[in-house]
């Protein structure tokens, strides 16, 4: 799809034009259903598929009114939203993120973006309430606490759902922050540099699911230790007074 025809289909609200952009790595079972709920949201969508190599492509084949960037190896979460960033920067001033993993309501977006008014371009993070269920691997309901109290300490936002993947994030200023995570530690460390870039925080409430056949490539301990490096280093800099 050509640049123009990509810019003609961009959706106005409050002035803005906004583009979705979904992060894939080895989610053939889900992604054409996601895709398919985020494309009647009436945005141009940008899927990332961050080097799968299950059925993924497959999935993604013909579906109408995506663009699809691949990553010939997996580059990291992080890394696929930059490069969905940088296409969705060429004509749309917001980019709207969710996983393809099923647990998100696409359609929940319309209440993140009702939270973006004219003259204002805040980072919207979409706050999971149904997150302490007990349907919730505990992993994922034990890393947003660390999370979320790692993030105050390094100087960011005080936020009750920092994991949170359904995002409303301001283009170019996002990709302006020079973050350094390329990995899952992306959407912790964007926060915190968005607070201190005085890029307001703003959270919406949304729906979660949790289906049985979740793909989830969060590794408990391995990423634990990365977002430790990330946050030392977030904090490090608070203190010596760097951005």
């Amino acid at each position: 799809m050509g640049a123009q025809a990509w810019s003609n289909e961009c959706g106005k609200i409050s002035g803005y034009r906004f583009a979705v952009v979904i992060p894939v790595y080895n989610h053939g079972i889900t992604v054409k259903a996601v895709v398919l709920e985020a494309v009647k949201l009436g945005f141009p969508v940008v899927v990332v598929d961050d080097g799968s190599t299950d059925m993924t492509p497959y999935q993604l084949q013909g579906l109408p009114g995506i663009r699809v960037i691949t990553h010939e190896q997996n580059l990291g979460k992080g890394a696929a939203l930059v490069s969905g960033f940088k296409a969705a920067a060429e004509t749309a001033d917001f980019a709207v993120t969710m996983d393809a993993d099923g647990q998100h309501f696409p359609k929940d977006a319309l209440a993140m973006i009702a939270a973006v008014t004219k003259g204002k371009k805040p980072l919207v993070t979409g706050y999971r309430k149904q997150m302490e269920n007990e349907m919730v691997p505990w992993t994922s309901r034990m890393g947003r606490r660390f999370s979320n109290m790692w993030i105050t300490a390094s100087g960011g936002p005080g936020i009750r759902d920092s994991q949170s993947g359904f995002r409303i994030y301001p283009l170019p200023e996002t990709l302006n922050l020079k973050t350094r995570a390329r990995r899952y530690q992306f959407e912790v460390e964007v926060l915190v540099k968005a607070h201190r870039n005085k890029i307001e925080v703003i959270e919406v409430p949304i729906r979660v699911a949790y289906p049985l056949d979740r793909v989830s490539h969060f590794r408990p301990f391995i990423d634990f230790l990365r977002n430790s490096a990330t946050f030392s280093r977030l904090i490090f800099r608070r203190i010596v007074g760097l951005i």
